[in-house]
């Protein structure tokens, strides 16, 4: 049986190890916050080592200042106890995170910002086929102990952040800059020396 493996991508002078990180950044570029590649590598509790693939900085709101990201298009049980150990998670209900990360899936699609919450919601509450005990893609979980979804956008300020699930917390997104932000990252074409523009949006 052949296996199908990922397509390596340039963005901005970094080679991604797939299009799917590439198309992150460029939605981290669209949020306008400033991100590095796999800046560092990390000896785990267990002897195992494990290297992120984003750490974010100038994070607003519940989000921390600096935020490390994970970008999974699929999810093994391997991942899920590295991704575990790096965040120092004791259990759901400790609130104790040593490394803050979030982790999220695919990019989130949809025509308005109901659909985009809907795609953070069903992977948030639901994770990945098959991992039974997290970490969940887009959930304050690894973030800071709270189950509870996370939906990445821009605030009103302009700036990133993560957003709880309920409209306390989404008053303050900026439904317009968001939903471009992940059109941006969707459109984004890497083929033929293809190279995604961030300063507009069709």
């Amino acid at each position: 049986m052949s296996t199908i493996t990922a397509i390596p991508t340039e963005y901005k002078g970094y080679r991604f190890r797939s299009r799917l990180e590439a198309r992150w950044a460029v939605f981290f570029d669209a949020c306008r916050v400033k991100w590095e590649y796999e800046p560092e590598g990390f000896a785990l509790p267990n002897g195992q080592f494990y290297l992120p693939d984003f750490l974010l900085h100038g994070c607003d709101g519940r989000s921390p200042t600096d935020l490390y990201v994970e970008v999974k298009g699929k999810m093994t049980e391997a991942d899920a106890e590295k991704i575990l150990q790096f965040s120092g998670i004791k259990d759901i209900q400790s609130y104790e995170i040593k490394n803050p990360i979030l982790v999220v899936a695919g990019i989130p699609d949809g025509d308005c910002i109901s659909d985009i919450e809907d795609f953070c919601q069903e992977w948030g509450y639901y994770g990945f086929p098959g991992i039974k005990h997290g970490p969940y893609p887009f959930n304050f979980e690894t973030i800071d102990g709270d189950y509870f979804v996370a939906h990445p956008g821009v605030n009103k300020k302009g700036q990133f952040e993560l957003f709880g699930d309920d409209s306390n917390y989404t008053y303050d997104r900026d439904d317009i800059a968001t939903l471009r932000a992940f059109k941006l990252a969707r459109q984004a074409r890497f083929e033929h020396g293809e190279r995604p523009r961030i300063g507009r949006c069709t």
